[in-house]
């Protein structure tokens, strides 16, 4: 029995939880499911020239808020008490250095670009805005801003060969998109079909399935039964695909592959693995940032992990000639404080704050924009989150200066207020 989840805890607006699991087994895809079946879903998606685009994002959120001054903008004139106990290394870019613990990034700096004066965090233990560029009260009445993954499921659709648009580890809301633009959330399990149910049964059983449930869904006014259709077509889809299921079954990882990326570097692997089966968006939460305490303890631990997992994948993506087409982002929701408190931590900054970026064809080996002298303000070239997902938005191939989704109260809305690029990545 494969049990497969969709969405977070909490539940629908009709009472429906969204716990629920999608069971998929010998008898029945588990559950009243209806509506569109399997082929015709297939088919509106190709009525509508979606499935046809190989660029994807892997969306890298460092839980907890990580700190940028330790990382990606040391400062090692500073006072002690600002500058910590780390110093900075050279790369192999000219002028651009780095944190001593990421000895593998700094030989492949000519592979990523750093962003040092990142600013516009609203300060919350969140990964609502790297998600979505937006605070979590922006259109609250209207069911919310939507997650990158959300806005490209409905605007490209999943790929034509059965694999979700979006696949999350760590949330990601839909917005005033629905419930139908939610993420893909794999639980585990075995993703195969028992040996008495082939594709075409299942394919079958999801037609009869369709059939019987039409009359409900026409009668649906809450937009669940459309949402089950949707989570029934990618459920499907990942199980019979087989790329989908070969990539996110960790029996399928060579003895070779985990050891360049390490114990703690699986979530990286999975997620090449996943781009390459199709995947439109990936993201997933690395570590536990909140360095209140034991900062610098802390990430003697976290930043060789991070290291070794993050140049594998920068690695992977280059030698397998998907650099152009897969962009890599990896940031937190915020800084931390240029003064080192007395537990040997920092606190939460949401003054300033770094980001990491990688492939998707932009102009690599570069920094842009600095901070003042013990990293508590951004100095020069300050960026907004929503020039970061504009430059994501371009390399994905969406124009965010002309698209736009209609919300709740029927009103268009384009995917962001600041819609140009960052100049210097394109």
């Amino acid at each position: 029995m494969l049990k497969l989840r969709f969405g977070n805890r909490a539940g629908f607006c009709d009472g429906v939880s969204r716990r629920n699991f999608l069971q998929l087994g010998a008898l029945t895809l588990g559950g009243t499911l209806g509506g569109l079946t399997l082929g015709q879903l297939y088919a509106a998606e190709a009525a509508n020239g979606l499935g046809s685009s190989n660029k994807a994002i892997i969306n890298v959120h460092l839980s907890g808020g990580p700190s940028h001054q330790d990382m990606f903008d040391l400062k090692p004139e500073a006072a002690s008490e600002f500058r910590g106990e780390f110093r900075p290394i050279s790369t192999n870019v000219s002028g651009m250095d780095i944190c001593e613990h990421f000895p593998q990034l700094a030989t492949m700096a000519d592979k990523f670009a750093i962003i040092r004066s990142l600013i516009g965090s609203t300060g919350a233990h969140s990964n609502y805005q790297t998600h979505s560029a937006y605070d979590q009260r922006d259109l609250r009445n209207a069911g919310g801003r939507p997650a990158m993954g959300s806005v490209v499921n409905k605007l490209q659709g999943g790929s034509a060969n059965g694999a979700p648009a979006f696949v999350s580890y760590n949330g990601g809301s839909p917005g005033y998109l629905g419930a139908v633009h939610k993420p893909y959330e794999p639980m585990g399990g075995s993703l195969r079909l028992n040996d008495s149910l082939t594709s075409a049964r299942l394919d079958d059983r999801t037609n009869l399935l369709g059939q019987l449930d039409t009359i409900r869904r026409n009668m649906d006014t809450s937009g669940q039964m459309a949402a089950l259709d949707s989570f029934t077509q990618r459920a499907v889809g990942v199980v019979t695909s087989g790329a989908v299921a070969d990539a996110l079954d960790s029996n399928k990882t060579s003895p070779k592959d985990q050891d360049r990326y390490g114990k703690e570097g699986t979530s990286f692997l999975r997620a090449r693995r996943l781009v390459e089966a199709g995947v439109r968006v990936v993201t997933f939460g690395w570590g536990g940032w909140d360095t209140h305490s034991g900062n610098f303890t802390s990430l003697k631990r976290q930043l060789p992990r991070l290291d070794q997992g993050l140049s594998a994948l920068l690695t992977d993506l280059h030698d397998r000639g998907l650099e152009k087409d897969v962009t890599v982002v990896v940031w937190g929701e915020f800084g931390r404080t240029p003064r080192v408190n007395m537990s040997a931590g920092r606190d939460h900054w949401p003054q300033v704050m770094a980001a990491f970026l990688a492939g998707g064809g932009m102009k690599m080996g570069q920094v842009i924009g600095s901070t003042t002298k013990n990293a508590e303000y951004a100095k020069d070239r300050p960026i907004q989150f929503q020039e970061v997902f504009a430059t994501l938005y371009r390399n994905l191939g969406i124009d965010t200066g002309r698209a736009q989704l209609i919300d709740t109260a029927g009103r268009p809305q384009y995917l962001l207020d600041r819609r140009d690029p960052i100049s210097e990545l394109v």
